[in-house]
């Protein structure tokens, strides 16, 4: 009997993995090969006139470019990554990194369908003033010193000799040996700077794909094992006796901090959040968790790679502030006006992703299309290798 239900739970852990494989596939496929194509085709001058300083008019240039490019958080990262590379301000970076996890249009549904008109208005309006907040505390308080660390990681992250034509100013060599490479494999402007942002794609994914594999696994497990009202013991009741912000800030703390712990990507995540309004936490509580689907244990690891330690830790505290100052403030806001009764609905909505719809749709596309191009870049880069 034992053996049936361990069986049992180990096909459930599977089947919820696969099927938050299945969702995420697409989007975080899409927003690595974006991100590789900006890295390899966007001048750094362009980033540098309209994210070089961080103004209002940055800020929302940034917001809109997050809203129109991604809906997974390793993808996004991915791409604020690149903007850092391509010399924009941290504070423009970061706020891209908000916008593209938060504000997108495939949210924005599946809140509506899932838990009605209330909360998506409370993350619109949550995710507008955590950009504002963001753009606020890391224009003014991440160290100068710091940022000087962050370039230098960069700096030294950046391959040396990428291909022929890019270091060919450099290059003390006699470049004799380039020309004869190209003549002796021609190839057209168009496939090779295809070939040169794989190369891109692949460095990606040889940085972080561990980091996301450990995310899926770790938030499968967490779904299968912790039943939804298991979530329920983390929260102070309403009748502790609390002052009305006492229990708004720790709600929103323990929102965070379930974020943190586990992480879920896509539609999952919204679930989740689902799940914790049910069992009891506030509504400043569950716009606080989806915000936080930054700050999770692999998404800061994610961070520690890409920029070093010491700049991590500090772009995990001030968006930790940042978000905790957000969720306080949308509680306030949606209590002090009465948008929120505690009779609030939740409705069901179908987990899997399986079946013919867009998910299927995008996934029959980039599956084969992402294979494809990671060989390309793993190709490219092993061809560099060689040449050094």
């Amino acid at each position: 009997m034992m053996g049936h239900d361990i069986s049992g739970l180990v096909i459930h852990v599977f089947s919820t993995f696969g099927n938050m494989i299945w969702q995420i596939f697409w989007p975080l496929a899409f927003g690595l090969i974006l991100s590789s194509w900006i890295r390899n085709l966007i001048p750094v001058s362009s980033v540098v006139k309209h994210l070089g300083k961080t103004t209002p008019v940055s800020l929302g240039f940034t917001t809109f470019l997050g809203m129109v490019s991604s809906s997974c958080s390793y993808a996004a990262a991915s791409l604020s990554h690149t903007l850092l590379v391509k010399k924009s301000t941290v504070a423009n970076a970061m706020a891209f990194l908000v916008s593209s996890t938060n504000l997108i249009v495939e949210m924005f549904i599946v809140l509506v369908a899932l838990m009605g008109w209330t909360f998506l208005w409370g993350e619109v309006i949550g995710g507008l003033i955590l950009i504002a907040t963001v753009g606020f505390l890391f224009s003014r308080f991440f160290p100068q010193d710091v940022e000087q660390e962050l370039r230098q990681h960069l700096e030294d992250a950046q391959p040396q000799k990428a291909s022929c034509g890019m270091d060919m100013f450099k290059m003390k060599s006699d470049d004799s040996d380039c020309d004869m490479d190209m003549a002796a494999k021609p190839q057209s402007a168009t496939m090779e700077k295809i070939t040169k942002s794989a190369g891109f794609f692949q460095m990606d994914i040889a940085m972080i794909g561990k980091e996301i594999l450990i995310g899926v696994v770790v938030s499968s497990i967490l779904i299968a094992l912790m039943p939804q009202d298991g979530w329920r013991a983390l929260f102070i009741s309403n009748d502790a006796g609390l002052p009305v912000w006492l229990h708004s800030f720790l709600d929103v703390i323990i929102g965070i901090f379930v974020a943190m712990i586990a992480y879920v990507c896509s539609v999952g995540n919204l679930i989740l959040a689902a799940a914790l309004w049910h069992g009891g936490i506030s509504f400043g509580g569950v716009i606080g968790f989806i915000l936080s689907d930054v700050l999770t244990i692999p998404m800061i690891r994610v961070y520690q790679k890409y920029y070093g330690k010491r700049p991590a830790k500090w772009m995990v505290g001030l968006l930790f502030v940042a978000i905790l100052f957000t969720g306080l403030c949308v509680d306030a806001i949606f209590n002090g006006f009465g948008w929120v009764t505690s009779d609030q609905t939740v409705r069901a909505l179908n987990q899997s992703g399986f079946g013919f719809n867009m998910t299927t749709v995008m996934n029959l596309i980039f599956i084969p299309a992402s294979i494809w191009y990671y060989y390309l870049g793993k190709k490219a880069n092993a061809g560099v290798g060689m040449s050094m």
